[in-house]
């Protein structure tokens, strides 16, 4: 269902879901499978699937059993079967769990798509065991090559020093879930619209849900954009929205030095489009916003001024600083959002602009939707994020930086001003800083550096 969704859309996965039925008659672990698979791959695009790596993970990890992982980390070699195919599996047992060998079936193809078919098992394709000099006598070393396998044979169980037998679903349903801390690497990124595991019960609640959800979104994006706050605010919070708003204990911090002849300039994290919008909404001034990447028609709906940087640090530092003369300005200078309690690189341009920075942290809770995506249809994002029952947004404004902790004021260099906020930032809202930037994210989830090709790829 998941796969489904993500690679093939709604179509797809409605299709998949009602033909579940089906699948429970013949078999979840036979014929039902081989249905699903095809009903979920068939057509799909091969080059381009990145579900097994950007978006699976996630849901491996949070569905992993403490125990179970803890077993397996204990070997120093690990190999892994599994009854799904390989494009979906193999990512998240070699990035996360360290797996040197994945045996699973790959899926036909054809001039670059998926057919949906597994591929014929080869004439030999028992697994064969090595056991030599390299693996003798070492207790955490099993090796197994081989083609394709459903089930380990019997007869390389005297060649094992140890041996995992394979848990029955009522034995795995006694253990505990994997903490976030136990992760064998932090899980910082991951792309998909979907918030939820879709069991069979949450994805009929989810089809319930979609034409109340697409109405609803519909309704809080056009009450959103065309009415200001004051009037706009009443009618999103009926409609299941919830704003939580934080000031300093000073308000005397968040007054514009007289001095300066330029606007304030807010600096905050990036979770959603959303961002410069609401906190536009909740200062209940007008400001204008700095992003990297907005499309076309997000631009023209946005109700505050929007400039897209070019990524020259030259044209973007004018650009910022003609804009911060004319008013106040929001920068998100992690350049792309983070679903994740993480805090990317902050970029130091904004700081040579001005000494009267406010941070600003910003925090997205969804239950169904998220509203951002490496991959899709940027365009989308606000609606997905409106589309989930109960959106919250949690916005904290934090001290103006001190006087002490600027470049022009305090002579500190931008990297150590970028450093500041960012930390602070993190501290509010307890997040991890990281050096990670744009380009991270768009190889890991997208394959590329996320620079745009042009005004129409993906809506950008």
């Amino acid at each position: 269902m998941l796969v489904a969704f993500e690679a093939g859309g709604l179509l797809r996965s409605l299709v998949l879901f009602v033909s579940y039925p089906l699948v429970w008659l013949v078999g979840e672990d036979q014929l039902g499978l081989k249905i699903m698979v095809f009903l979920t791959l068939f057509g799909i695009k091969k080059d381009t699937f990145r579900i097994g790596s950007a978006v699976l993970p996630k849901f491996f990890l949070e569905n992993m059993g403490w125990e179970g992982f803890e077993a397996i980390m204990r070997c120093n070699k690990k190999v892994a079967s599994s009854k799904l195919p390989r494009a979906m599996v193999e990512g998240f047992l070699k990035d996360y769990l360290g797996v040197e060998g994945v045996i699973a079936r790959d899926i036909k193809s054809f001039k670059g798509y998926f057919l949906g078919l597994f591929e014929e098992k080869k004439e030999n394709n028992t697994p064969t065991h090595r056991y030599d000099e390299a693996t003798a006598g070492n207790d955490n070393t099993i090796s197994i090559t081989g083609s394709h396998i459903e089930y380990i044979d019997q007869e390389l169980f005297p060649y094992f020093k140890k041996v995992c037998l394979m848990l029955s679903s009522e034995e795995r349903r006694n253990w505990h879930v994997l903490p976030k801390e136990r992760y064998p690497k932090p899980l910082i990124f991951h792309d998909g619209r979907l918030a939820f595991r879709p069991t069979p019960a949450s994805s009929l609640a989810f089809f319930m849900w979609l034409p109340l959800g697409l109405f609803l979104s519909i309704c809080r994006f056009t009450f959103g954009t065309a009415l200001p706050f004051n009037l706009s605010a009443p009618v999103l919070a009926f409609s299941g929205t919830r704003t939580t708003l934080s000031r300093p204990q000073n308000p005397l911090s968040l007054v514009q030095n007289e001095e300066n002849q330029k606007g304030m300039l807010y600096v905050c994290n990036h979770r959603t489009l959303l961002d410069p919008l609401y906190i536009a909404y909740v200062l209940d001034k007008p400001l204008s916003a700095v992003t990297y990447s907005l499309s076309r028609f997000n631009e023209l709906v946005a109700p505050i001024r929007t400039i897209r940087l070019t990524r020259d640090r030259e044209r973007d530092r004018e650009t910022m600083d003609k804009l911060l003369s004319l008013g106040n300005l929001v920068v998100c200078p992690e350049g792309t959002t983070c679903r994740e309690p993480y805090l990317l690189r902050f970029s130091p341009l904004f700081a040579e602009l001005t000494d009267d920075i406010v941070p600003v942290a910003v925090d997205v809770k969804v239950s169904m939707f998220y509203g951002t995506t490496a991959s899709g249809h940027k365009c989308l994002d606000p609606f997905f994020h409106f589309m989930n029952p109960n959106p919250t947004y949690f916005i904290k404004i934090l001290d103006r930086v001190p006087l002490s902790e600027t470049c022009l004021g305090g002579g500190r260099s931008r990297i150590e001003v970028a450093n500041f906020v960012q930390r602070e930032i993190g501290n509010a809202l307890g997040f991890a800083c990281t050096s990670l930037t744009r380009k991270d994210k768009y190889m890991i989830l997208a394959g590329n550096e996320g620079v745009n090709e042009g005004p129409c790829h993906n809506c950008k």
